[in-house]
């Protein structure tokens, strides 16, 4: 055993690349390539849509949105409604509430 850390050791014999699995990995790459490429294709060949039935599918989703957007005024108008409602009682509530306490401050004066 040496204790020299940088003598020579000896080398792994150098491994011989086979050419058939080499053949085998480039075969499978070219065929993945291919399959990649051919799949690729059949997907692009998209169905055409007419300008009529565009346009028609186009005044479709306008009149679904605008039916939306009604709905969503009409909810919108009932709550501000509800909510001036409540506030018209709470002001009510109020007032009432000022006018006993002016009372009670008069009876505290005299």
């Amino acid at each position: 055993m040496s204790t020299n850390l940088f003598s020579e050791t000896a080398s792994a014999p150098a491994v011989a690349t086979e050419p058939r699995g080499l053949i085998t990995a480039l075969g499978a790459t070219v065929l993945l390539a291919l399959r990649n490429y051919l799949k690729r294709k059949a997907a692009s060949k998209a169905e055409l849509v007419s300008r009529a039935e565009f346009c028609a599918e186009m005044l479709a989703a306008r009149d679904r949105l605008h039916t939306n957007h009604l709905a969503i005024l009409e909810k919108l108008d009932a709550n501000h409604r509800e909510l001036l409602a409540a506030l018209e009682r709470l002001a009510t509530r109020i007032s009432a509430l000022e006018a006993g306490l002016a009372r009670v401050d008069e009876r505290t004066r005299k």
